[in-house]
């Protein structure tokens, strides 16, 4: 897959979600991940980040969204249930990009929003948890940008590659 992604969230309170979304971005091969004005206790992260992720990727904690350092080129996008903002499938994720979320009980500040290139939302009846939230963001990533064949149009996965015999059918 081309480019790279960082995955953060503002103001967030709950250490098991931030473990979470650390993980998840380590498992997904985030290259970086971030908070703002976070409020968690490291040991407690570490009980939901049981494969010490910060170990294999790095987290900048910025104190305000003005502290914010990205790549040059890369691309804030924010995760929002905004009227504004695209629906994760009809998105197109830029190559290199940075996906914040918005804290457990409210929204991504003003002056974050200010600083977001894009807004996705995820299309739910009402929101999800943050690192769920994070989870979906990080696959439809994967999926929409890393290679995969197309899905078919029945049911199932692709037919088996040359040379892994006949294919067979179900009845």
């Amino acid at each position: 897959m081309r480019g790279y992604f960082g995955v953060g969230a503002e103001r967030i309170s709950k250490p098991m979600n931030l473990g979470a979304v650390l993980r998840t971005g380590h498992a997904f091969g985030a290259s970086f991940a971030f908070t703002i004005n976070a409020h968690h206790r490291a040991f407690e992260v570490n009980r939901a980040d049981t494969a010490k992720s910060t170990t294999h990727l790095p987290l900048y904690q910025w104190g305000k969204v003005g502290d914010m350092r990205l790549p040059e080129g890369c691309v804030l996008v924010g995760v929002e249930l905004d009227e504004e903002a695209v629906e994760l499938p009809s998105f197109r994720h830029p190559v290199n990009a940075a996906y914040i979320l918005g804290p457990e009980k409210g929204d991504l500040s003003l002056e974050a929003k200010a600083h977001c290139m894009h807004l996705v939302k995820i299309p739910t009846k009402f929101c999800v948890n943050l690192s769920v939230a994070a989870a979906l963001i990080m696959y439809d990533r994967m999926i929409s940008m890393g290679g995969f064949a197309e899905r078919p149009i029945g049911t199932g996965g692709p037919p088996p590659q040359e040379g892994w015999g006949p294919v067979r059918r179900r009845r």
